[in-house]
C-alpha cells in the first residue's frame, strides 16, 4: 500500500469521526433525543458520556452510515438559498471539528506524516471557514 492510499484512508477516518462529532454536538445542543439515542448517548451523559459507537468497533460502519444519512437528510428537499445556507452552516461546523482534531494530532501523533497532514488541514480548512463565513455574511444578513 502506498502513502497516497494511507493518506486517503486517514482522511476518510478523520472525516467520519468529525461527522460523528458534528451530529453528536447538534443532538446535545438541540436535545434531540432520537439522534442521541442513535449515537448511543443519553441526554444526561452528554458528549463525553457513553459513546457506544466509539466502544463497539463492529458497529462503526453501521453508525457512520446512519450519521451520513442524517447529515444528507438535513440537505434533502432544499434548493437555492436554503440549501446553500444549510451547506455553509454544516460545513463550517465540520471544518471546525477537523481543525480541533488536527490540533490534537499535532499534540499527540507519533508519525510526522500525520502532523504534516494536520498542519495542511488547519491551513486549508481555516481558509475555507473564513470564505464560508464571508459568504454567509454577504448572502444571508
Amino acid at each position: 500500500m502506498d502513502n497516497k492510499n494511507i493518506l486517503y484512508g486517514i482522511i476518510g477516518l478523520l472525516a467520519g469521526i468529525i461527522l460523528a462529532w458534528v451530529f453528536a454536538s447538534t443532538a446535545v445542543n438541540n436535545q434531540n433525543a432520537g439522534m442521541m439515542s442513535m449515537m448511543g448517548m443519553t441526554a444526561t451523559n452528554g458528549m463525553m458520556g457513553n459513546l457506544n459507537m466509539m466502544d463497539d468497533h463492529h458497529d462503526d460502519d453501521q453508525n457512520m452510515s446512519g450519521v451520513m444519512e442524517d447529515m444528507m437528510s438535513g440537505l434533502e428537499n432544499k434548493t437555492g438559498d436554503e440549501f446553500d445556507r444549510a451547506f455553509i452552516d454544516e460545513m463550517t461546523v465540520h471544518h471546525e471539528g477537523a481543525i480541533d482534531m488536527a490540533n490534537e494530532a499535532l499534540r499527540n501523533a507519533k508519525h510526522q506524516e500525520i502532523k504534516s497532514m494536520a498542519n495542511d488541514i488547519i491551513s486549508a480548512q481555516s481558509k475555507e471557514i473564513i470564505q464560508m463565513k464571508e459568504w454567509r455574511e454577504q448572502w444571508y444578513k
